[in-house]
């Protein structure tokens, strides 16, 4: 049906105090670059046994004190120690970071603290010491349990340090996220299948489900290895996996995340409810909204060695940009449509500033291709949206 368009009020521009806020921290070293991955990670020095631990976090909290003046007096609601890989960092040097952070931020007293970890870095005593250091949620980057799916991904650990390290975890941390990935090379349905009822037999609090996706600038994107399942074996594939998560007592909240009742991931939400966060490292990105409702986006310098030398000069912004209202729209339709819940319109004009009526034009090609579902309170993608969600998300650009 056609959204029907309701008078309200011009919407007020965004304020710092009604917007949620996170801090990302990235950590930018990996044992080894995997050949699928498009993030900023970089092959640690010695094997991981030579990160410049101690500049690197002097660097982070230098970030932090340089950022305070825009986030000042807010309260943060999350914090997420991504890559990279973070368990590379000593107990000690979680401990620092976070104690760094705690004497200049307010926390919620709930904070959700998030760790990603890497089942080839994984021992029991530090990952304890994390745990102790304030860590209350450990994200395991398990990515498949059968071992010739993780060699054709390029993964450093195999399946048997994948189970271990999965039950050590879930021994130390009440909160702990698996990320698995599906539609691999060699993969068929019942593989597919197989990595996911291991999962729910371990009983995580959370899982994140990823398609396989060849990323421009991959090593995958240039020469695609051989093998990888056909659309309709990846259409039967996420339909099963599916069913199988619903029948585990999983909840899909985003066209990635499935949570044990109770367990979603909240600093992932911030990110698709269109919230603010804060990020410091090598290569991390930021949005922020500022007095008087302008918001921003930073990001960092990408090599550890650029960003490590420009912040003994104080220098940790390398670009700070106020996307225009059009931009604005887009970002915030790329984010809300991957929610299973959708999103209100009044949402969209408090987080944006923006009136509603910014989205009609895209919404209009949506409802032509039967990619959206819509109510006087509720836009949400389809159940063809979900499938074509790339589509969906096209259809907001430059509206």
């Amino acid at each position: 049906m056609e959204h029907p368009l309701i008078l309200r009020p011009a919407p007020r521009a965004p304020q710092p105090g009604s917007v949620p806020l996170s801090l990302y921290v990235h950590v930018p070293w990996c044992l080894r670059k995997c050949p699928y991955c498009d993030f900023n990670s970089h092959p640690a020095p010695g094997g991981g046994s030579s990160i410049p631990e101690d500049p690197y976090l002097d660097a982070l909290r230098a970030d932090l004190e340089d950022s305070l003046p825009r986030i000042w007096g807010r309260t943060v609601h999350s914090v997420f120690l991504g890559g990279g890989t973070p368990s590379l960092l000593s107990a000690a040097g979680v401990a620092r970071l976070l104690s760094d952070i705690r004497a200049r931020l307010p926390l919620a007293p709930d904070c959700e603290v998030t760790l990603e970890a890497n089942p080839g870095t994984f021992e029991a005593e530090r990952f304890r010491g994390f745990r102790d250091a304030g860590v209350n949620r450990l994200s395991l980057g398990i990515q498949s349990f059968d071992d010739a799916r993780l060699r054709a991904l390029g993964r450093v650990h195999g399946a048997d340090e994948a189970r271990h390290a999965a039950r050590e975890a879930l021994a130390i941390f009440s909160n702990v996220n698996l990320d698995l990935m599906s539609a691999l090379p060699g993969q068929d349905l019942e593989g597919a299948l197989a990595d996911v009822r291991a999962a729910i037999a371990l009983a995580p609090a959370h899982l994140s489900v990823y398609s396989l996706t060849l990323e421009p600038g991959t090593p995958f994107h240039r020469q695609p290895p051989a093998g990888l399942p056909d659309e309709e074996t990846v259409e039967a594939i996420d339909a099963a996996l599916g069913a199988e998560l619903r029948g585990g007592g999983f909840e899909q909240y985003e066209v990635s995340a499935w949570a044990q009742p109770g367990r979603r991931c909240r600093h992932n939400l911030n990110y698709w409810t269109f919230g603010d966060y804060l990020g410091i490292g090598a290569g991390a990105h930021g949005k922020l909204t500022l007095e008087g409702g302008t918001i921003v986006r930073e990001e960092r310098h990408r090599a550890p060695s650029v960003y490590l030398e420009h912040a003994r000069r104080g220098e940790f912004v390398t670009a700070r940009r106020a996307p225009p209202p059009e931009e604005l729209a887009f970002e915030y339709a790329l984010c809300a449509f991957r929610l299973a819940e959708g999103f209100a319109p009044s949402h969209f004009e408090r987080r944006t500033g923006l009136p509603f009526a910014r989205l009609e034009t895209g919404l209009a090609r949506a409802r032509a291709r039967g990619l959206v579902e819509e109510t006087a309170l509720l836009v949400r993608a389809s159940e063809r949206g979900r499938r074509f969600l790339s589509d969906l998300q096209e259809q907001f650009l430059a509206t």
